[in-house]
């Protein structure tokens, strides 16, 4: 723990979200009796536990921290009423009186990763981008991934996925939709898709055809749990025809399944 003036405090969080890096604030909005420290008073939590600032000290600090790890897992905020004066039968503090903590998530954008930058790629990248998510188009077709092409892209990648993952890494918080122009792309791509902690892999296509590129992978040693993980035929079954409808369509399907993984 370092004890550091409000300043730097925000300094810290401004550096944190510039970087891409979640972290937690937690911030004291009221008090009553003797308290350590008083409305105002700021703590940033890492991912990792660590923190900077200090909100007191002692075991109301360490409940504090716990409850911020959990807003940084559920991305939603919290306001927690700590009572601090009675440690055997209320939670534990080093002096008497309650304090009521908010604490707020500060992350990065869900990130929807497109691989396939024809006229649903694009469609979706639009919407994604619209709808706040963080967006990375890739096609191995140079001409479809420039600026004029796409100006709604945050990042684009001319090349091979394997090229754009390195360069472009998938976390837990990101959705792939792979709309190519073959299923022989598909093939290519699924199983480097499968190696990473992308919680969301949807990939355009009838039935017909993921049952040929499923067939396929099988035959090359990819087991039919992971190809599990694939949502086919990609999006919510909304009647979508337009590029535009099945954009929706993928994006409602993203955005149902995130905030079931929320609880």
């Amino acid at each position: 723990m370092t004890t550091i003036g409000p300043r730097d405090i925000l300094a810290e969080l401004t550096d944190a979200v510039d970087g891409g890096r979640p972290v937690a604030l937690a911030t004291i909005v009221a008090t009553e009796g003797s308290v350590p420290r008083h409305a105002g008073a700021k703590m940033i939590v890492h991912p990792d536990g660590a923190t900077t600032g200090t909100i007191g000290g002692g075991e109301v600090e360490s409940l504090v921290r716990e409850e911020a790890l959990a807003v940084l897992k559920g991305r939603s905020p919290r306001l927690r009423r700590y009572t601090l004066n009675d440690p055997e039968h209320g939670d534990p503090g080093i002096c008497g009186g309650p304090m009521t903590v908010y604490l707020e998530p500060y992350m990065t954008p869900r990130t929807v990763y497109v691989i396939g930058a024809g006229h649903v790629g694009r469609s979706v990248v639009d919407l994604a981008d619209w709808l706040g998510y963080r967006t990375v188009v890739v096609d191995d077709r140079a001409d479809l991934v420039t600026e004029e092409a796409i100006p709604s892209a945050g990042a684009r990648f001319a090349g091979s996925v394997n090229d754009a993952l390195s360069e472009h890494s998938v976390d837990g918080t990101t959705a792939v939709v792979v709309v190519t122009r073959s299923h022989e792309l598909d093939a290519q791509i699924v199983p480097i898709l499968l190696k990473t902690p992308a919680p969301y892999i949807g990939v355009m296509g009838s039935k017909r055809r993921w049952d040929t590129t499923r067939d396929a992978l099988i035959e090359r040693g990819v087991t039919p749990q992971a190809l599990d993980r694939v949502h086919v035929p990609i999006g919510l079954s909304i009647g979508a025809e337009t590029v535009e409808e099945i954009a929706v369509s993928i994006m409602s399907q993203i955005i149902e399944l995130a905030a079931a993984s929320n609880g």
